[in-house]
């Protein structure tokens, strides 16, 4: 089997699987607090690279609401089975770069990677995202090239597929949704947040040899508790989350 073919073999699997595949990294992640302390001794710094590492994750998560807010039905969606497209995606933060909702799960994971403060964990998650996700991206481009032929071709020419180029914004067609990104990100949201809230309170286990969780952390994950199973409520007993032809 040719290399591209087996590529695009590789990549359709790990696309059914992607939503899961990229949890295995969390042992490493908690491994990782083994020798966990705080910077310099102070609580202070820990606090402001701990939200600094949030604010990372935050970015991506912003990076996905600015691509799902804005796009149509039939495209950045959630199927697992196979790949789906009805149009190719040109405008928006898909006129800076091609695979903007792989962008936000990287930088998702790597403010995740960036908490225990080591160099290698970065690293690490930074050539597990590239194999993993260069795979997925080959088998999507494939199947976008084989439906729109050259109206893709000279789309993905001009836009690069992960570093995003800025100076090729183009304003999107659709408005922005906040309702389609309430209703599609917030168990993405609050994800990381208990992620985070687990590995502060793992980290602060290990260099305290008890569990205490600081108070900071424990508004920040009952505020964001809140918004979650307010947003899943809404998502599962009303039709407010659902926007028309998004």
């Amino acid at each position: 089997m040719p290399l591209r073919d087996e590529l695009c073999r590789q990549g359709n699997w790990l696309f059914r699987w992607r939503s899961y595949l990229p949890v295995l990294l969390l042992p490493l992640v908690f491994l990782d607090l083994r020798d966990f302390q705080y910077p310099l001794q102070s609580a202070l710094l820990d606090r402001i690279w701990e939200f600094f590492c949030l604010s990372v994750s935050m970015l991506g998560l912003g990076v996905r609401a600015l691509t799902i807010g804005c796009t149509p039905k039939g495209t950045s969606g959630r199927n697992t089975r196979e790949q789906i497209a009805e149009t190719v995606n040109t405008c928006g933060i898909y006129s800076v770069v091609r695979h903007p909702l792989y962008v936000g799960n990287y930088l998702m994971w790597l403010g995740i990677a960036l908490f225990p403060r080591s160099w290698e964990l970065p690293l690490i998650v930074t050539l597990i995202f590239w194999v993993y996700y260069e795979r997925i991206m080959i088998a999507e481009e494939a199947f976008l090239e084989n439906k729109f032929g050259k109206a893709y071709r000279e789309w993905a020419e001009q836009t690069p597929a992960f570093i995003p180029r800025l100076r090729q914004w183009r304003p999107p067609t659709l408005p922005f949704s906040l309702r389609n990104v309430l209703g599609r990100e917030f168990s993405g949201f609050f994800a990381v947040i208990l992620i985070f809230t687990a590995l502060e309170l793992v980290g602060d286990r290990l260099l305290f040899d008890r569990w205490i969780l600081d108070p900071v952390w424990m508004w920040v994950f009952g505020a964001s508790l809140v918004i979650y199973l307010v947003l899943r409520t809404l998502k599962r007993k009303t039709r407010l989350l659902r926007v028309e032809g998004r």
